[in-house]
């Protein structure tokens, strides 16, 4: 899909000029590497879920193993897959901007795989566990190898103090974590240009940053196969797959205006 070159020209434009970059990616960018989106994980076995129904803390306290289970599920889903176009693009502009700071919703890891070298996870790593109880500080997270091996029913335990294993993520219902946030914001505040990619711009408390960003005098440049939340308020909307838009946007701002 080519883009109109105006626009992508548009959008170099602004990026030249820009010393601090920060980047906002939803689940767009993963579902083209061909991991689903939280609810389209739901077939097979787990078709007969609600999602919101495994990823809460009282659904971990109810049936520990179920929800455990999912997240293992969820897990080969996205061994399965690999960081996309999108995502070695963002890598690309690295060397081109003097400053980039990826804030990603998605827990799969991608970004830090295709080589992003300042990842902000704002809902925490699909590919961690750590413990339950937060027996050494939040968050204890707990190296592969190094659990109690699971008991039949059950999900692994911590080895410091016995609790339950969890994936590292955020559930419903959970606040994210603070020192992320707060560095979400600080970034989305002090950028120069902000590059909204493949998020539909209603989540919360993501969805706020681009407004920050933008009441702190950033530019905004959004990414979008369709219109989202944040287009109407872009100085560029870009519309169409991360995966081919970014690759002609990094091509454009390596060509001298």
């Amino acid at each position: 899909m080519t883009v109109d070159r105006a626009l992508i020209e548009q959008a170099a434009q602004l990026l030249r000029g820009c010393a601090r970059l920060a980047v906002l990616t939803g689940a767009g960018i993963s579902k083209e590497s061909g991991v689903p989106t939280f609810r389209d994980a739901m077939d097979g076995l787990w078709a007969r879920y609600d999602p919101q129904e495994l990823a809460t803390p009282q659904a971990f306290a109810r049936n520990p193993k179920l929800v455990y289970d999912w997240y293992t599920y969820r897990r080969e889903l996205v061994a399965g897959a690999a960081p996309n176009p999108g995502h070695y693009a963002l890598v690309d502009l690295e060397p081109l901007i003097p400053e980039v700071t990826i804030i990603t919703q998605n827990v799969d890891g991608f970004h830090r795989a295709a080589g992003s070298r300042t990842v902000i996870e704002l809902h925490g790593s699909l590919g961690e566990d750590r413990c339950s109880a937060n027996c050494r500080g939040a968050p204890t997270l707990v190296k592969p190898g190094a659990a109690l091996p699971a008991a039949p029913g059950e999900p692994p335990r911590c080895p410091y103090c016995r609790s339950f294993l969890r994936p590292n993520v955020v559930w419903f219902n959970e606040a994210l974590p603070v020192e992320a946030l707060e560095r979400a914001m600080q970034v989305s505040r002090s950028c120069d240009v902000m590059l909204v990619v493949g998020t539909s711009g209603v989540v919360q408390p993501a969805a706020s940053l681009p407004y920050w960003a933008v009441r702190s005098g950033a530019k905004l440049i959004d990414v979008n196969p369709g219109m989202d939340e944040i287009g109407p308020a872009a100085d560029v909307f870009l519309q169409g797959p991360s995966g081919e838009v970014l690759p002609q946007l990094v091509d454009a701002l390596r060509t001298p205006a």
